[in-house]
């Protein structure tokens, strides 16, 4: 398995020929906030990891498209992700218009996922829920055969909907307590947003606060599944199970 080393451009790594599983989020540290933990958990256990950023932070209140794109490189390279790249979709104003669904599309045929990670559809920042929509249906597009894009036919296996900022009971959580510190320090690398600057002050929490809050919430889902530390998700398929021995997580 290839794991992006943070000195050297991901755009000169050789890709392998399919993923296991590719995040999708709207602006560089969506991953970090609410999923960065899971894929760290894929990672440890083998599987290849990627994340696909849809903008590149240029409307953001805090930070540059550059600095951004800096801290997501050292950001993937603790989350230990073999690929990430961002499109140039425009932040703040994300649409779902069929050139977007396109070149979102684009991506999945060559990276070839068996599981996409999208963020919830309901939220307060439109382009995060705006990706939901979005991501979901250039998955189905990506699967066409008469599409006119590069690349064979691909539609990833399983879609799955990172809620740990949804007011919603989540079908399932993953483990992260191996992993907590990581995935900390990933959402940190991104000292333009997460280090204390007076602009937007009233909008981001003190850096203070960050790692009280991040553990606090990851404990909260823990709790739900009786171990320490996790990250919620939402999978709108009914799952299936064969041996009833098996199922996890305690009733009563």
């Amino acid at each position: 398995m290839q794991t992006l080393p943070s000195s050297l451009p991901s755009s000169l790594i050789p890709l392998p020929s399919s993923f296991d599983v590719l995040a999708i989020a709207a602006h560089r540290d969506d991953v970090e906030q609410t999923c960065g933990g899971t894929l760290l958990v894929q990672q440890s256990l083998g599987w290849t990891t990627a994340i696909l950023d849809l903008t590149q932070g240029e409307s953001g209140t805090r930070g540059t498209a550059a600095e951004r794109q800096a801290e997501a490189e050292a950001a993937a390279a603790l989350l230990r992700v073999s690929h990430r790249e961002a499109l140039d979709l425009p932040d703040g104003s994300l649409q779902n218009t069929l050139p977007a669904r396109l070149k979102v599309a684009a991506v999945l045929r060559r990276l070839r996922p068996r599981v996409v990670i999208l963020p919830y559809w309901q939220g307060r920042h439109p382009d995060h829920y705006t990706t939901a929509t979005l991501g979901y249906e250039a998955c189905f597009a990506a699967g066409l055969k008469r599409l006119e894009i590069e690349g064979e036919p691909h539609r990833p296996f399983k879609i799955l909907y990172a809620s740990l900022y949804a007011d919603v009971r989540p079908t399932f959580v993953v483990d992260i307590t191996p992993h907590i510190e990581t995935r900390l320090q990933s959402l940190l690398a991104y000292r333009s947003q997460y280090g204390d600057h007076p602009d937007g002050a009233g909008l981001f929490v003190p850096e203070s606060e960050i790692r009280e809050r991040t553990f606090a919430t990851a404990r909260h889902f823990g709790l739900l599944a009786g171990v320490r530390y996790a990250e919620p998700f939402i999978q709108k398929e009914v799952a299936l199970a064969s041996d009833l021995m098996h199922l996890p997580v305690a009733s009563i």
